[in-house]
Protein backbone atom coordinates (compact mmCIF):
# COMPACT_ATOMS: atom_id res chain seq x y z
CA UNK A 1 0.00 0.00 0.00
CA UNK A 2 2.52 2.41 0.80
CA UNK A 3 4.57 1.42 -2.35
CA UNK A 4 1.35 2.23 -4.45
CA UNK A 5 1.08 5.65 -2.56
CA UNK A 6 4.54 6.61 -3.51
CA UNK A 7 4.25 5.80 -7.66
CA UNK A 8 1.46 7.50 -7.77
CA UNK A 9 3.15 10.78 -5.93
CA UNK A 10 6.03 10.41 -8.30
CA UNK A 11 4.05 10.01 -11.28
CA UNK A 12 1.83 13.41 -10.40
CA UNK A 13 5.24 15.65 -9.90
CA UNK A 14 6.27 13.90 -13.40
CA UNK A 15 3.48 15.30 -15.00
CA UNK A 16 4.07 18.50 -13.46
CA UNK A 17 7.15 19.17 -14.23
CA UNK A 18 6.44 18.21 -18.10
CA UNK A 19 3.68 20.30 -18.18
CA UNK A 20 5.62 23.49 -17.07
CA UNK A 21 8.56 22.82 -19.05
CA UNK A 22 6.87 22.34 -22.65
CA UNK A 23 3.25 22.12 -24.59
CA UNK A 24 2.90 21.04 -27.85
CA UNK A 25 6.69 21.38 -28.74
CA UNK A 26 6.97 25.82 -27.62
CA UNK A 27 9.37 26.17 -24.95
CA UNK A 28 9.93 29.63 -24.15
CA UNK A 29 12.78 29.96 -27.13
CA UNK A 30 11.45 32.52 -29.74
CA UNK A 31 13.95 33.43 -31.45
CA UNK A 32 13.24 31.89 -34.58
CA UNK A 33 10.45 34.43 -35.11
CA UNK A 34 13.31 36.83 -36.13
CA UNK A 35 13.72 34.58 -39.57
CA UNK A 36 10.13 35.25 -40.50
CA UNK A 37 11.11 38.59 -42.40
CA UNK A 38 9.91 39.17 -45.35
CA UNK A 39 11.59 39.12 -48.72
CA UNK A 40 11.50 39.05 -52.27
CA UNK A 41 9.46 42.23 -52.46
CA UNK A 42 8.31 43.86 -55.46
CA UNK A 43 5.98 46.71 -56.54
CA UNK A 44 2.67 46.26 -58.46
CA UNK A 45 1.41 50.08 -60.17
CA UNK A 46 -2.15 49.84 -62.62
CA UNK A 47 -1.74 53.02 -64.04
CA UNK A 48 -5.34 54.07 -65.68
CA UNK A 49 -4.97 55.20 -69.22
CA UNK A 50 -8.25 57.19 -68.68
CA UNK A 51 -7.14 60.77 -67.55
CA UNK A 52 -8.26 60.14 -63.89
CA UNK A 53 -5.02 59.25 -62.47
CA UNK A 54 -5.92 56.51 -60.54
CA UNK A 55 -3.29 54.12 -59.52
CA UNK A 56 -3.92 50.85 -57.87
CA UNK A 57 -0.65 49.65 -55.86
CA UNK A 58 -0.79 46.13 -55.05
CA UNK A 59 2.29 45.14 -52.61
CA UNK A 60 3.55 42.06 -53.33
CA UNK A 61 5.96 39.70 -51.14
CA UNK A 62 6.98 37.03 -49.19
CA UNK A 63 6.33 36.51 -45.49
CA UNK A 64 4.70 40.18 -44.78
CA UNK A 65 1.51 40.25 -42.91
CA UNK A 66 0.59 43.61 -43.67
CA UNK A 67 1.72 46.97 -45.77
CA UNK A 68 1.82 50.57 -45.32
CA UNK A 69 1.36 52.55 -48.49
CA UNK A 70 2.89 55.94 -48.51
CA UNK A 71 1.77 57.17 -51.74
CA UNK A 72 4.16 60.43 -52.10
CA UNK A 73 1.43 62.85 -52.97
CA UNK A 74 -1.49 63.90 -50.87
CA UNK A 75 -1.27 64.89 -46.89
CA UNK A 76 -3.18 63.30 -44.04
CA UNK A 77 -5.01 60.57 -43.33
CA UNK A 78 -5.05 60.42 -48.07
CA UNK A 79 -1.44 60.28 -47.88
CA UNK A 80 -1.22 56.50 -46.97
CA UNK A 81 -2.76 53.17 -46.68
CA UNK A 82 -2.76 49.89 -44.94
CA UNK A 83 -3.20 47.12 -47.01
CA UNK A 84 -3.13 42.87 -45.95
CA UNK A 85 -0.93 40.57 -48.46
CA UNK A 86 -2.74 40.43 -51.30
CA UNK A 87 -5.11 43.65 -50.90
CA UNK A 88 -4.74 46.66 -53.06
CA UNK A 89 -5.10 50.53 -52.51
CA UNK A 90 -6.07 53.40 -55.02
CA UNK A 91 -5.01 56.75 -55.56
CA UNK A 92 -5.75 59.69 -57.80
CA UNK A 93 -2.28 61.21 -59.02
CA UNK A 94 -2.05 64.67 -61.22
CA UNK A 95 0.32 64.24 -63.64
CA UNK A 96 4.31 63.83 -62.76
CA UNK A 97 6.87 62.16 -60.94
CA UNK A 98 5.99 60.77 -57.85
CA UNK A 99 8.17 58.12 -55.19
CA UNK A 100 5.80 55.50 -53.77
CA UNK A 101 7.51 54.08 -50.13
CA UNK A 102 6.11 50.28 -48.62
CA UNK A 103 6.80 49.44 -45.58
CA UNK A 104 6.05 45.61 -44.72
CA UNK A 105 5.84 44.47 -41.69
CA UNK A 106 5.96 40.64 -40.67
CA UNK A 107 4.55 38.56 -37.74
CA UNK A 108 6.97 39.56 -35.64
CA UNK A 109 6.61 43.76 -35.90
CA UNK A 110 9.79 43.86 -38.30
CA UNK A 111 9.83 46.66 -40.97
CA UNK A 112 11.12 46.44 -44.30
CA UNK A 113 11.11 49.46 -46.48
CA UNK A 114 11.32 49.54 -50.39
CA UNK A 115 10.61 52.55 -52.56
CA UNK A 116 9.78 53.09 -55.87
CA UNK A 117 9.51 55.43 -59.08
CA UNK A 118 6.17 56.08 -59.97
CA UNK A 119 5.59 58.60 -63.50
CA UNK A 120 1.64 59.56 -64.07
CA UNK A 121 1.36 60.63 -67.34
CA UNK A 122 -2.05 61.86 -69.43
CA UNK A 123 -2.91 60.89 -72.99
CA UNK A 124 -3.95 63.48 -74.88
CA UNK A 125 -7.37 63.68 -75.59
CA UNK A 126 -9.39 62.34 -78.48
CA UNK A 127 -12.24 62.91 -81.19
CA UNK A 128 -12.27 66.42 -79.93
CA UNK A 129 -15.62 67.72 -80.99
CA UNK A 130 -17.36 71.01 -81.04
CA UNK A 131 -20.86 72.78 -81.88
CA UNK A 132 -21.26 76.54 -82.73
CA UNK A 133 -24.62 77.87 -82.38
CA UNK A 134 -26.66 80.98 -82.67
CA UNK A 135 -24.16 84.19 -81.41
CA UNK A 136 -21.18 82.00 -81.39
CA UNK A 137 -22.75 79.77 -77.94
CA UNK A 138 -20.25 77.35 -77.98
CA UNK A 139 -20.06 73.47 -76.42
CA UNK A 140 -17.61 70.29 -77.31
CA UNK A 141 -16.64 67.04 -76.27
CA UNK A 142 -14.03 64.91 -76.75
CA UNK A 143 -12.20 61.77 -75.20
CA UNK A 144 -10.57 61.61 -72.59
CA UNK A 145 -10.66 65.29 -71.50
CA UNK A 146 -10.87 66.44 -68.02
CA UNK A 147 -12.36 70.43 -69.40
CA UNK A 148 -11.81 72.86 -72.25
CA UNK A 149 -10.37 76.26 -72.83
CA UNK A 150 -12.23 78.49 -75.30
CA UNK A 151 -10.47 81.30 -77.66
CA UNK A 152 -12.60 83.34 -79.53
CA UNK A 153 -10.16 85.23 -81.43
CA UNK A 154 -10.93 88.42 -81.17
CA UNK A 155 -9.07 89.87 -78.76
CA UNK A 156 -4.91 90.32 -78.36
CA UNK A 157 -3.28 88.34 -75.81
CA UNK A 158 -6.45 86.53 -75.21
CA UNK A 159 -6.75 84.10 -72.07
CA UNK A 160 -9.24 81.31 -72.88
CA UNK A 161 -12.62 80.98 -71.52
CA UNK A 162 -13.00 77.54 -69.54
CA UNK A 163 -15.47 75.22 -70.66
CA UNK A 164 -16.57 72.07 -68.60
CA UNK A 165 -17.96 69.25 -69.68
CA UNK A 166 -21.59 69.32 -70.54
CA UNK A 167 -20.99 72.69 -70.42
CA UNK A 168 -22.69 75.23 -73.33
CA UNK A 169 -20.73 78.76 -73.27
CA UNK A 170 -23.06 81.91 -73.40
CA UNK A 171 -23.54 83.81 -76.30
CA UNK A 172 -20.19 85.86 -77.30
CA UNK A 173 -20.48 88.99 -79.53
CA UNK A 174 -17.98 89.72 -82.27
CA UNK A 175 -17.27 93.49 -83.33
CA UNK A 176 -17.99 94.24 -86.66
CA UNK A 177 -14.60 94.71 -88.05
CA UNK A 178 -11.49 92.97 -87.88
CA UNK A 179 -12.42 89.52 -88.95
CA UNK A 180 -11.75 86.99 -90.05
CA UNK A 181 -12.19 85.32 -86.31
CA UNK A 182 -10.69 81.93 -85.90
CA UNK A 183 -12.43 80.26 -82.73
CA UNK A 184 -9.44 77.88 -80.86
CA UNK A 185 -10.88 75.17 -78.55
CA UNK A 186 -8.53 73.00 -76.60
CA UNK A 187 -9.45 69.83 -75.08
CA UNK A 188 -7.05 69.57 -71.91
CA UNK A 189 -6.06 66.23 -70.56
CA UNK A 190 -5.53 67.35 -67.10
CA UNK A 191 -1.57 67.50 -67.86
CA UNK A 192 0.36 68.57 -70.43
CA UNK A 193 -0.88 66.89 -73.46
CA UNK A 194 -4.05 68.48 -75.11
CA UNK A 195 -5.96 68.69 -78.07
CA UNK A 196 -6.77 71.08 -80.24
CA UNK A 197 -10.19 72.44 -82.53
CA UNK A 198 -9.77 75.24 -84.87
CA UNK A 199 -11.96 77.27 -87.36
CA UNK A 200 -11.79 80.22 -88.78
CA UNK A 201 -15.81 81.57 -88.54
CA UNK A 202 -18.07 82.78 -91.71
CA UNK A 203 -19.72 86.27 -91.08
CA UNK A 204 -19.36 89.72 -92.29
CA UNK A 205 -17.64 91.11 -94.22
CA UNK A 206 -17.39 88.56 -97.10
CA UNK A 207 -14.74 89.16 -99.29
CA UNK A 208 -13.45 85.34 -100.50
CA UNK A 209 -9.87 85.89 -99.63
CA UNK A 210 -9.03 84.33 -97.17
CA UNK A 211 -8.20 80.65 -97.80
CA UNK A 212 -9.19 79.57 -94.22
CA UNK A 213 -12.38 80.83 -94.22
CA UNK A 214 -15.40 77.96 -95.46
CA UNK A 215 -17.37 80.08 -97.42
CA UNK A 216 -20.60 77.69 -97.83
CA UNK A 217 -23.31 78.51 -99.71
CA UNK A 218 -25.97 76.14 -100.06
CA UNK A 219 -28.18 75.92 -103.17
CA UNK A 220 -31.52 75.17 -103.58
CA UNK A 221 -33.56 74.60 -107.08
CA UNK A 222 -32.53 72.82 -110.18
CA UNK A 223 -29.01 73.97 -111.61
CA UNK A 224 -28.56 76.16 -109.34
CA UNK A 225 -24.62 76.91 -108.20
CA UNK A 226 -22.68 78.77 -106.50
CA UNK A 227 -18.36 78.90 -106.35
CA UNK A 228 -15.15 81.23 -105.14
CA UNK A 229 -13.55 82.15 -108.38
CA UNK A 230 -11.41 84.90 -110.06
CA UNK A 231 -12.35 88.13 -110.63
CA UNK A 232 -13.81 88.51 -113.95
CA UNK A 233 -13.54 91.78 -114.21
CA UNK A 234 -10.44 93.43 -111.43
CA UNK A 235 -10.95 97.25 -112.36
CA UNK A 236 -13.16 99.60 -110.65
CA UNK A 237 -14.47 99.54 -107.78
CA UNK A 238 -13.48 96.05 -106.70
CA UNK A 239 -9.72 94.57 -107.75
CA UNK A 240 -9.66 91.77 -105.52
CA UNK A 241 -8.38 88.61 -106.68
CA UNK A 242 -11.56 86.34 -105.95
CA UNK A 243 -15.29 86.41 -105.93
CA UNK A 244 -18.79 84.54 -105.59
CA UNK A 245 -20.15 83.98 -108.59
CA UNK A 246 -24.14 83.33 -108.93
CA UNK A 247 -25.38 80.58 -111.75
CA UNK A 248 -29.24 81.06 -111.39
CA UNK A 249 -31.41 77.88 -111.55
CA UNK A 250 -34.65 76.80 -113.32
CA UNK A 251 -36.94 77.80 -110.95
CA UNK A 252 -37.94 81.25 -110.13
CA UNK A 253 -37.45 80.70 -106.50
CA UNK A 254 -34.10 79.13 -107.40
CA UNK A 255 -31.03 80.10 -104.28
CA UNK A 256 -28.24 80.23 -102.72
CA UNK A 257 -28.03 79.65 -98.06
CA UNK A 258 -25.00 79.95 -95.71
CA UNK A 259 -25.09 79.48 -92.34
CA UNK A 260 -23.53 82.32 -90.40
CA UNK A 261 -21.15 81.58 -87.70
CA UNK A 262 -20.91 84.99 -86.92
CA UNK A 263 -24.74 86.20 -86.95
CA UNK A 264 -25.59 89.49 -89.23
CA UNK A 265 -25.73 91.88 -86.08
CA UNK A 266 -28.04 94.88 -86.81
CA UNK A 267 -26.38 96.92 -83.72
CA UNK A 268 -23.14 97.67 -85.76
CA UNK A 269 -25.46 98.66 -88.93
CA UNK A 270 -28.67 97.54 -90.84
CA UNK A 271 -27.43 98.62 -94.59
CA UNK A 272 -25.58 95.43 -96.32
CA UNK A 273 -23.71 96.96 -99.16
CA UNK A 274 -22.20 94.25 -101.85
CA UNK A 275 -19.89 94.31 -104.76
CA UNK A 276 -22.10 93.09 -108.02
CA UNK A 277 -21.19 92.88 -111.62
CA UNK A 278 -23.22 92.18 -114.78
CA UNK A 279 -21.82 90.69 -117.56
CA UNK A 280 -24.92 90.79 -119.27
CA UNK A 281 -26.52 93.57 -120.84
CA UNK A 282 -29.89 91.75 -120.93
CA UNK A 283 -29.76 91.41 -117.29
CA UNK A 284 -29.80 95.18 -116.17
CA UNK A 285 -32.84 96.06 -114.27
CA UNK A 286 -32.92 92.31 -113.23
CA UNK A 287 -33.02 92.36 -109.15
CA UNK A 288 -30.18 90.54 -106.74
CA UNK A 289 -32.18 89.26 -103.43
CA UNK A 290 -30.42 89.42 -100.40
CA UNK A 291 -32.95 88.00 -97.78
CA UNK A 292 -31.91 87.44 -94.20
CA UNK A 293 -32.96 84.27 -91.93
CA UNK A 294 -33.26 82.23 -88.96
CA UNK A 295 -33.17 85.45 -86.04
CA UNK A 296 -32.36 85.05 -82.62
CA UNK A 297 -35.46 86.66 -80.78
CA UNK A 298 -36.15 88.82 -83.97
CA UNK A 299 -38.96 88.44 -86.64
CA UNK A 300 -39.38 85.04 -88.86
CA UNK A 301 -38.06 83.89 -92.36
CA UNK A 302 -39.58 85.94 -95.36
CA UNK A 303 -39.78 89.39 -93.34
CA UNK A 304 -35.61 89.81 -94.07
CA UNK A 305 -35.97 90.39 -97.84
CA UNK A 306 -35.28 93.15 -100.20
CA UNK A 307 -34.48 93.52 -104.05
CA UNK A 308 -31.92 95.74 -105.90
CA UNK A 309 -31.90 96.09 -109.52
CA UNK A 310 -27.83 95.81 -111.24
CA UNK A 311 -28.24 99.22 -113.24
CA UNK A 312 -24.87 98.32 -115.15
CA UNK A 313 -23.20 95.64 -117.56
CA UNK A 314 -19.46 95.13 -117.51
CA UNK A 315 -18.82 97.24 -114.39
CA UNK A 316 -18.60 96.66 -110.81
CA UNK A 317 -21.11 98.37 -108.84
CA UNK A 318 -22.20 99.08 -105.27
CA UNK A 319 -26.04 97.55 -104.72
CA UNK A 320 -27.25 99.06 -101.38
CA UNK A 321 -29.87 96.70 -99.23
CA UNK A 322 -31.34 99.29 -96.40
CA UNK A 323 -33.18 97.12 -93.88
CA UNK A 324 -34.01 100.33 -91.98
CA UNK A 325 -36.97 100.10 -94.14
CA UNK A 326 -38.42 97.16 -93.34
CA UNK A 327 -40.23 98.11 -89.64
CA UNK A 328 -41.00 94.54 -88.66
CA UNK A 329 -37.50 94.20 -87.98
CA UNK A 330 -35.92 95.76 -84.23
CA UNK A 331 -32.59 97.74 -84.79
CA UNK A 332 -30.75 94.94 -82.96
CA UNK A 333 -31.87 92.23 -84.45
CA UNK A 334 -29.38 89.51 -85.42
CA UNK A 335 -29.51 87.13 -88.21
CA UNK A 336 -28.36 83.75 -88.78
CA UNK A 337 -28.50 82.81 -92.18
CA UNK A 338 -27.95 84.78 -95.65
CA UNK A 339 -29.75 84.00 -98.65
CA UNK A 340 -29.53 85.02 -102.27
CA UNK A 341 -31.53 84.90 -104.95
CA UNK A 342 -31.67 86.38 -108.52
CA UNK A 343 -34.29 87.56 -110.65
CA UNK A 344 -36.97 85.60 -108.84
CA UNK A 345 -39.81 86.93 -110.95
CA UNK A 346 -38.73 84.58 -113.69
CA UNK A 347 -38.05 80.92 -114.56
CA UNK A 348 -35.20 79.87 -116.72
CA UNK A 349 -31.57 78.60 -116.06
CA UNK A 350 -28.05 79.92 -116.51
CA UNK A 351 -27.99 83.68 -115.85
CA UNK A 352 -24.82 84.32 -114.15
CA UNK A 353 -23.82 87.06 -111.93
CA UNK A 354 -20.93 87.93 -109.27
CA UNK A 355 -20.76 89.28 -105.91
CA UNK A 356 -18.13 90.44 -103.43
CA UNK A 357 -17.27 92.30 -100.17
CA UNK A 358 -20.72 91.83 -98.20
CA UNK A 359 -20.26 94.45 -95.27
CA UNK A 360 -22.52 95.80 -92.71
CA UNK A 361 -23.11 99.64 -92.09
CA UNK A 362 -25.18 102.51 -90.82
Amino acid sequence: MKLFRYLLGAFALMSLAMGCSELGGIDDDTSFLSTAASGNFSKVFDISNDNSGDVKITPLGDGFSSATINFGHGTGASASAVVSPGASAKHAYPEGNYTVTIDYYDIAGNKTTASYPLTVTYRAPEDLKVTISGEVKVKAEAKYAKSFLVYYGDKANEVGTPLAIGQELPAHSYPATGGPFTLKVEALSGGAAKATYTKALFGFPIDYEHASVDYFFGTFGDGQKFEKVDNPNPSGLNTSAKVGKFIRGHQGWSGTYSPMNIPINFAHGNKIKVLGYNPDPALIGKTLNVELEWSIDGPGNGVGVLKVPFTKSGEWEELVFDFSTIAAIPPTTKFTQLVLRFNDTADGAGAVVYVDNFRLTN
